[in-house]
């Protein structure tokens, strides 16, 4: 919980410094309001006490709650300014430690936990920190300063008063076995529910398509059956502390003014009566005083676990080293502008036992069209993964103009690629924003680039139907356009950027042959000077490539054009009879 506080700037420690001095003083004048309460309580018993003589502590007793008042807002404000500005920084650096996640520690939290880290976990914090700098560190203050007030009033009611405190411990000791425990497991309900919810509206379509909807509807209600049966044992584990403070108050009230009754019959004389009546208002204020404290320190049990609990998952994220270490360079070398080229490369998923790619060696040189086919599972998306380092290599290098991938700043390596992944990824926004999405450190892109790069494509018939046309709007995840449109706003994203290298992750496969085949004439034309990888599943797709790399299991089971391919490969001459007729293989 401690170390979450590294994060806080110094002007905020400041504020927390300034606030205690305030707390300070507020505790001050709550304290002085008995003092003067005594001093009205002897003054009524005398018979000559004027209206003016009660007025003047009176008084006193107003500017102390007044000034009370008045430094409580002050704190709360530094409170609230200071778990405001916490949280937003909390939020920015748990955001940016994602952004700069490989897919191997964005696989081990989940996104659905992420979510939750930077939104519910961050709250939590956010209302520690806001109720906490008012409480936490007022209520020990209050505590020990009312204690040694009420120790010299006499032992009877001390006695009572250690009692109360004792039984209120005991409250909080209930609290900390049964619920404290809850808390960590409320947000990792919490995380599934939004799994679950996210999953659902995710797959809403095929929900409704394959009637569902009650399938789904008990598999959320199981999830929200099972945070809500944890968050009742919870709160009723809590609910047992207020009707407890309230008894354990108004049982030491009761209790004082019991004993008072006793001590103050055993005066001799009036005025020693008197003194004694004033002492017991006196004491009785203080006590309360002894018991609010302890109930505020409560209120941090309450709120202080599941903050911890918070607390821990967010450092999680912070501290989480991201396994793909950033490189220095920015330059390929001369003359091998837009190559890239395996070495012996290998690569097995963390924590997995066998190798998805073995010995994997192949150059595409530039302005080569390098196509990858092969039986689903083979390797062919995990192989192109390797060249913008979604992975790093187990075995081998990657090298892109010459240099090992390793070696560059991601974003100088990311500056070289156009990458279209292998489900057409759109943003909430429009056509326009969608095809000129990023800033590959060159230049920004005119309105003339993103028409020209949406008519490379194939999308401006659809584009300028569209109401607004390139300022059409577009939802997120892009769900009111088809899955053919998605791909061609993906491919001319791609386009727009003017890359050295094109990765193509079977970005072809929501299109009509026609379509499909025009594309591939215009990006060929467009991009005569740049290298091109292409993964996909049909023949059409890649038959006129410049090499042809065929993956089974993870290997290279053949390599060449397609014409030598058809000849000396069984496995891409099957895949190319079961789609195409040998008549259709030989023409174009």
């Amino acid at each position: 919980m401690i170390r979450i506080f590294r994060y806080l700037k110094k002007k905020e420690v400041a504020f927390i410094l300034i606030s205690l001095v305030f707390i300070v003083g507020q505790v001050w004048l709550d304290l002085k309001l008995p003092d003067y309460m005594k001093d009205i309580t002897v003054l009524i018993q005398k018979k000559n006490t004027e209206l003016a003589d009660v007025l003047k502590p009176g008084f006193k007793m107003l500017g102390c709650a007044f000034g009370s008042l008045a430094l409580s807002c002050i704190v709360g404000f530094f409170a609230a300014k200071v778990a405001a500005g916490f949280a937003n920084r909390l939020r920015s650096k748990t955001f940016s430690s994602v952004q700069n996640f490989s897919m191997e520690e964005i696989n081990k939290f989940s996104t659905a936990s992420l979510i939750t880290r930077s939104t519910n976990d961050i709250t939590q914090i956010q209302m520690f920190i806001a109720m906490g700098l008012q409480v936490l560190i007022k209520a020990p203050i209050l505590a020990v300063w009312a204690i040694m007030k009420i120790l010299n009033k006499g032992w009877q009611w001390t006695a009572a008063t250690g009692g109360a405190v004792g039984v209120l411990c005991l409250i909080i000791l209930f609290i900390l076995i049964f619920a404290v425990p809850k808390f960590k497991i409320v947000q990792n309900l919490t995380d599934n529910l939004n799994r679950v919810t996210r999953e659902n509206l995710t797959g809403i379509r095929v929900v409704r398509a394959y009637n569902a909807e009650n399938y789904q509807q008990n598999k959320f209600e199981d999830a929200n059956q099972k945070l809500t049966a944890t968050n009742l044992f919870v709160n009723r584990v809590m609910a047992i502390m207020m009707p407890g403070m309230s008894l354990i108050m108004s049982g030491l009230s009761l209790s004082i003014y019991w004993i008072g009754a006793y001590i103050i019959n055993s005066a001799s004389t009036m005025p020693d009566k008197g003194q004694r009546f004033a002492d017991m208002v006196v004491f009785s204020s203080y006590a309360v005083q002894v018991v609010i404290a302890f109930m505020m320190m409560t209120m941090i049990f309450i709120i202080a676990p599941r903050a911890a609990v918070s607390a821990k998952r967010i450092n999680e994220v912070l501290d989480t080293k991201c396994r793909i270490i950033n490189g220095s360079k920015t330059q390929g070398l001369n003359g091998s502008e837009g190559c890239i080229e395996f070495r012996n490369v290998s690569f097995k998923y963390p924590d997995a036992s066998d190798y998805t790619l073995s010995n994997i060696s192949f150059t595409a040189k530039k302005g080569e069209t390098v196509a990858f086919i092969g039986a689903t599972g083979s390797g062919k998306t995990t192989l192109v993964n390797l060249i913008p380092r979604f992975y790093d290599v187990t075995e081998g290098d990657v090298l892109v103009d010459g240099v090992n991938v390793r070696e560059y700043a991601k974003e100088s390596l990311n500056d070289r690629i156009g990458y279209v992944s292998q489900k057409a990824v759109l943003f909430s926004g429009t056509v326009a924003s969608n095809v000129a999405y990023g800033e590959n450190g060159k230049n920004s892109y005119s309105e003339n680039d993103v028409k020209k790069a949406v008519e490379i494509a194939q999308g401006t018939e659809f584009v300028e139907k569209m109401p607004d046309t390139f300022n059409a709007s577009i939802a997120q995840g892009g769900n009111n356009v088809s899955g053919g449109q998605k791909q061609r706003i993906a491919i001319a994203r791609a386009v727009c950027r003017k890359p050295e290298i094109y990765i193509f992750d079977d970005s072809f496969s929501a299109l009509d042959y026609k379509t499909d085949k025009t594309l591939r004439a215009a990006l060929k034309r467009e991009t005569a000077n740049t290298t091109s990888i292409i993964v996909a599943q049909r023949i059409g797709t890649i038959k006129n490539a410049d090499k042809i790399i065929v993956l089974d299991d993870g290997k290279i089971a053949g390599s060449g054009t397609h014409s030598q391919l058809m000849k000396n490969c069984e496995i891409y001459r099957e895949i190319a009879l079961s789609q195409l007729s040998k008549e259709e293989l030989e023409n174009d």
